[in-house]
Protein backbone atom coordinates (compact mmCIF):
# COMPACT_ATOMS: atom_id res chain seq x y z
CA UNK A 1 0.00 0.00 0.00
CA UNK A 2 1.17 3.43 -0.81
CA UNK A 3 2.46 5.81 1.64
CA UNK A 4 2.09 9.48 1.47
CA UNK A 5 4.54 11.73 3.43
CA UNK A 6 3.97 15.64 3.54
CA UNK A 7 6.91 17.69 4.45
CA UNK A 8 7.82 21.53 3.50
CA UNK A 9 4.91 23.13 6.10
CA UNK A 10 6.01 25.58 8.70
CA UNK A 11 5.73 29.27 10.19
CA UNK A 12 5.25 32.12 7.14
CA UNK A 13 4.59 35.60 6.85
CA UNK A 14 1.45 36.88 4.65
CA UNK A 15 2.53 37.53 1.48
CA UNK A 16 5.40 34.67 1.53
CA UNK A 17 5.34 31.31 -0.22
CA UNK A 18 6.28 27.56 1.09
CA UNK A 19 6.99 24.56 -1.03
CA UNK A 20 5.16 21.76 -0.35
CA UNK A 21 5.96 18.19 -0.99
CA UNK A 22 4.69 14.50 -1.02
CA UNK A 23 6.76 12.33 -1.29
CA UNK A 24 5.46 8.37 -1.72
CA UNK A 25 6.60 5.13 -0.86
CA UNK A 26 5.47 1.25 -0.55
CA UNK A 27 4.31 1.83 -4.09
CA UNK A 28 4.48 4.34 -7.41
CA UNK A 29 1.94 6.77 -8.13
CA UNK A 30 2.89 7.45 -11.44
CA UNK A 31 -0.94 5.97 -12.31
CA UNK A 32 -2.89 8.11 -9.61
CA UNK A 33 -4.63 11.50 -10.00
CA UNK A 34 -3.30 13.33 -6.91
CA UNK A 35 -4.12 16.26 -5.06
CA UNK A 36 -3.94 18.48 -2.20
CA UNK A 37 -6.22 18.71 0.50
CA UNK A 38 -6.41 21.24 3.13
CA UNK A 39 -8.27 21.27 6.66
CA UNK A 40 -8.50 24.85 8.34
CA UNK A 41 -9.48 25.65 11.72
CA UNK A 42 -13.04 24.61 12.87
CA UNK A 43 -13.72 23.88 9.06
CA UNK A 44 -14.21 20.68 7.00
CA UNK A 45 -11.52 19.41 4.86
CA UNK A 46 -11.64 20.98 1.23
CA UNK A 47 -10.11 20.51 -1.97
CA UNK A 48 -6.97 22.41 -2.78
CA UNK A 49 -5.65 21.35 -5.90
CA UNK A 50 -5.55 18.04 -8.20
CA UNK A 51 -3.45 17.04 -10.90
CA UNK A 52 -3.87 14.25 -13.25
CA UNK A 53 -1.45 11.09 -13.57
CA UNK A 54 0.63 12.35 -16.36
CA UNK A 55 0.70 15.60 -14.85
CA UNK A 56 -1.48 17.50 -18.25
CA UNK A 57 -4.64 18.64 -16.29
CA UNK A 58 -4.70 20.30 -13.30
CA UNK A 59 -7.49 21.99 -10.90
CA UNK A 60 -7.70 24.49 -7.95
CA UNK A 61 -10.17 25.86 -5.75
CA UNK A 62 -10.97 29.27 -6.69
CA UNK A 63 -8.97 30.70 -3.49
CA UNK A 64 -5.85 28.73 -5.12
CA UNK A 65 -6.17 29.61 -8.13
CA UNK A 66 -3.30 31.98 -9.58
CA UNK A 67 -1.25 31.73 -6.04
CA UNK A 68 -1.24 27.84 -6.32
CA UNK A 69 0.50 25.20 -8.26
CA UNK A 70 0.76 21.67 -8.31
CA UNK A 71 2.81 19.50 -10.13
CA UNK A 72 4.25 16.07 -9.87
CA UNK A 73 7.73 14.07 -10.94
CA UNK A 74 6.97 10.83 -11.50
CA UNK A 75 10.69 9.78 -11.76
CA UNK A 76 10.74 10.96 -8.32
CA UNK A 77 7.46 9.42 -6.59
CA UNK A 78 6.80 12.64 -5.76
CA UNK A 79 3.68 15.78 -5.96
CA UNK A 80 4.43 19.12 -5.26
CA UNK A 81 2.26 22.10 -3.97
CA UNK A 82 4.30 25.49 -5.08
CA UNK A 83 2.14 28.36 -2.73
CA UNK A 84 2.91 32.08 -2.86
CA UNK A 85 0.85 35.17 -1.69
CA UNK A 86 0.50 33.06 1.20
CA UNK A 87 -2.78 34.88 3.33
CA UNK A 88 -3.66 34.17 7.09
CA UNK A 89 -6.68 32.48 5.85
CA UNK A 90 -4.33 29.39 4.23
CA UNK A 91 -3.49 28.27 7.91
CA UNK A 92 -4.63 24.96 7.77
CA UNK A 93 -3.07 21.29 8.17
CA UNK A 94 -2.47 20.19 4.34
CA UNK A 95 -3.01 16.67 3.25
CA UNK A 96 -1.79 15.02 0.16
CA UNK A 97 -3.87 12.12 -1.56
CA UNK A 98 -4.23 9.69 -3.97
CA UNK A 99 -7.13 8.45 -6.15
CA UNK A 100 -5.85 5.43 -7.88
CA UNK A 101 -8.69 4.66 -9.00
CA UNK A 102 -9.99 7.18 -11.60
CA UNK A 103 -9.50 11.09 -13.12
CA UNK A 104 -11.61 12.68 -10.06
CA UNK A 105 -10.10 15.35 -7.79
CA UNK A 106 -12.11 15.26 -5.15
CA UNK A 107 -11.74 14.07 -1.35
CA UNK A 108 -14.59 11.70 -1.34
CA UNK A 109 -12.13 10.17 -4.11
CA UNK A 110 -8.79 9.80 -2.71
CA UNK A 111 -8.22 6.73 -1.29
CA UNK A 112 -4.75 7.08 0.13
CA UNK A 113 -4.10 10.00 2.65
CA UNK A 114 -0.90 11.48 3.90
CA UNK A 115 -0.62 12.58 7.54
CA UNK A 116 -0.85 16.22 7.25
CA UNK A 117 1.36 19.25 7.67
CA UNK A 118 0.79 22.06 8.93
CA UNK A 119 1.20 25.64 7.35
CA UNK A 120 0.53 28.88 9.21
CA UNK A 121 0.65 31.84 7.73
CA UNK A 122 0.73 34.78 9.97
CA UNK A 123 -0.62 38.73 8.96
Amino acid sequence: QVQLLESGGGLVQAGGSLRLSCAASGGTISPYTMGWVRQRPWRDREFVAGISWSGGSTNYADSAKGRFTISRDNAKNTVYLQMNSLKPEDTAVYYCAANPFGSTMHPSTFEFWGQGIQVTVSS
